[in-house]
């Protein structure tokens, strides 16, 4: 019980007062961490395949267990010391672990930049997104915020909600240690295909669950919000698994079906045409109000994922 309060307390802290940037946020922490071991493991291994292959292994093990091992230590003298002082810091690492209020911003950052001009909204929809923005066209750049914010729905919310209720915030920075992994070094690239090509995988599997019950909470919250979740099931069950990535594609899928737009499509990633493939159908053209529709079902989402999982935690320790 004191695990889902504290994880029901975390969201509604995120929700109230998003990241604290006065605060050091763990995550950073984890993002230095993996910068000093690449480090070391380069001037450890050879730059050949299979010893950086296992060299991404290593990461990927000591940045997991470390993220998990200091949180996990910290809280458990805490508790020892007095229950409200562990269950108060339990919560505070929860808050800081959600990113829902910090997605919903920057979802409103690209909305308001888009208004003011596309070149504005290029500058904007660059500090979120890894593909190239200098030639982005309007559309292109909405396309972007929407496909950001329905991807990170999973990310940022669903993944660190049910990690956090099985195992609390230690396993909730576990997964966070996988997923900033993924997003550092999980690169096919020159650098980073071997070395990152574990990490890539893991995140892939940690979200493969979390992704999922994503996409079907986006499609009841097209629902709630009158937008069309039939559509939104329909798109989700045809185009969910074209994404090149087995997660990325649930949720955008279903964003797409609900807003009756097209997502997806080729994109331009270190100055080279990557081809994806499109979601959805293109009944109508993209406008900026649908990075404002897309934020309000990303957080429709949320509460009922919270809603979802918290009931299943209660019901399974009767």
């Amino acid at each position: 019980m004191a695990v889902t309060c504290a994880v029901m307390l975390g969201f509604a802290l995120d929700a109230l007062l998003g990241d604290p940037r006065w605060f050091p946020h763990p995550v950073c922490a984890v993002g230095k961490l993996i910068s000093c071991m690449e480090k070391l493991l380069r001037r450890l291994f050879p730059p050949r395949k299979g010893a950086m292959i296992f060299a991404g292994v290593v990461l990927w093990i000591v940045v997991c267990g470390v993220s998990f091992a200091v949180p996990f230590l910290v809280l458990r003298f805490l508790a020892r010391i007095n229950f409200w002082l562990g269950f108060a810091a339990n919560s505070i690492l929860c808050w800081l672990i959600f990113a829902r209020k910090s997605l919903s911003e920057a979802g409103q950052h690209v909305y308001r930049a888009v208004k003011e001009s596309v070149e504005e909204g290029r500058k904007a929809v660059a500090w979120y997104v890894g593909r190239d923005t200098a030639a982005l066209s309007e559309e292109g750049v909405i396309k972007a915020a929407v496909e950001t914010i329905a991807e990170n729905l999973t990310d940022g919310v669903v993944s660190p909600l049910i990690y956090m209720l099985i195992g609390g915030a230690p396993l909730g920075m576990f997964y966070k240690a996988v997923n900033t992994l993924d997003s550092m070094v999980g690169y096919h690239n020159e650098k980073y295909e071997y070395l990152g090509k574990f990490s890539a995988k893991m995140d892939d599997i940690f979200n493969f669950i979390p992704a999922r019950l994503s996409a079907l909470c986006i499609i009841a919250g097209a629902g709630m919000l009158r937008l069309d979740n039939r559509s939104a099931l329909r798109i989700y069950r045809r185009d969910r698994n074209l994404h090149k990535s087995p997660n990325a594609g649930q949720t955008e899928s279903a964003c797409a079906g609900a807003l009756h737009i097209q997502l997806g499509g080729d994109a331009s990633y270190f100055g080279k045409t990557v081809r994806k493939a499109a979601f959805g159908d293109p009944l109508r053209s993209v406008n900026r109000t649908d990075i404002l529709a897309t934020i309000d079902l990303m957080n429709a989402a949320s509460v009922l994922a919270l809603a979802l999982c918290c009931a299943v935690r209660l019901t399974l320790q009767r």
